[in-house]
């Protein structure tokens, strides 16, 4: 397999990965393109970027609770109630502050992965993004 690029891919050079934590402070979105030009899993494409996903105790890694540390364990995410919220990676994340996983088929438009990581098989022109929404924002990938 060819260098990852930084950026996304061009046409069908790969695959583009995403990664978006812009909805937390500090929080940032990068992109990269893992050439192939054969079918390439999910979390395979994800590693080729160096991207680290952590799972939760209770489901494994079909729950994405942290990427690449984000949010780190000591970081408090204000709840909508007032109280502040430490990601434990226990259970599922609660629904204000949740990493989601979207697929782009080449050429289209961003989906909600249905699928996790373990068995999302994606093609050369694909894109895959990690993308964490705080208080219903961002409710999509915007790229």
């Amino acid at each position: 397999m060819a260098s990852v690029i930084e950026g996304a891919c061009v046409d069908d050079a790969g695959v583009t990965v995403v990664v978006d934590s812009a909805a937390l402070e500090g929080g940032s979105a990068q992109e990269w393109c893992v050439p192939t030009d054969t079918a390439i899993g999910a979390a395979d494409a994800l590693a080729a970027a160096d991207v680290e996903t952590e799972g939760t105790d209770q489901y494994g890694d079909q729950v994405v609770c942290r990427v690449n540390g984000v949010p780190a364990e000591d970081l408090a995410i204000a709840a909508e109630d007032g109280s502040e919220y430490f990601e434990e990676c226990a259970t599922m994340s609660p629904e204000f502050a949740y990493w989601s996983l979207w697929v782009q088929p080449a050429g289209g438009e961003w989906g909600f992965a249905q699928e996790g990581l373990s068995t999302l098989q994606l093609e050369p022109g694909d894109g895959v993004e990690l993308l964490f929404t705080l208080h219903g924002e961002p409710a999509a990938p915007v790229s």
